[in-house]
């Protein structure tokens, strides 16, 4: 009975990390394309072994009480796909061009996306980054893809 337990608790985590999995893939693959805006960090804590800390000026337009513990926030992206703050999701429908992000408040709004990791010895390539590309579903489900310049361009190995 034992090892049938252990099986089954095995095989539902197995399943469940490939649902996630695939759900993230398929964002990747047909989600919409939103940029936002990255909020100044302190240069002495930017780069922090292989990875950047990544905060977004979006969150520090929105008061902190007004946050649920988790819940959406309505964005509009502008003609260079720069995801723009509306409002906090009551469920209510969307406008034609609005769109649900997912967060979390955590002392502050998170995105789920405020860390990106490179590979040793690239940080040069993302110090001028000005947006942190994100691709989201429908759900309001988003995943970081890149960075990006003032200019939008991309930036580090991936340069498109």
């Amino acid at each position: 009975m034992k090892q049938i337990l252990l099986w089954a608790t095995l095989l539902l985590v197995l399943v469940s990390v490939n649902l996630s999995i695939i759900k993230k893939e398929k964002t990747l693959a047909e989600g919409r394309t939103m940029l936002l805006e990255l909020a100044p960090v302190d240069p002495r804590s930017l780069i922090q072994g292989d990875y950047m800390i990544l905060r977004y000026r979006i969150a520090e337009n929105i008061p902190k009480e007004q946050l649920r513990d988790k819940g959406f926030i309505v964005v509009s992206p502008d003609a260079n796909n720069v995801a723009k703050f509306v409002k906090i999701h009551s469920g209510e429908k969307l406008q034609d061009g609005e769109y649900l992000l997912f967060y979390r408040n955590r002392g502050g709004m998170r995105l789920g996306a405020e860390s990106f990791c490179f590979q040793e010895g690239d940080a040069q390539l993302y110090l001028q980054a000005k947006y942190g590309e994100l691709r989201t579903d429908e759900t309001g489900t988003s995943v970081l893809v890149g960075l990006r310049g003032k200019d939008f361009e991309a930036l580090g190995r991936r340069k498109k």
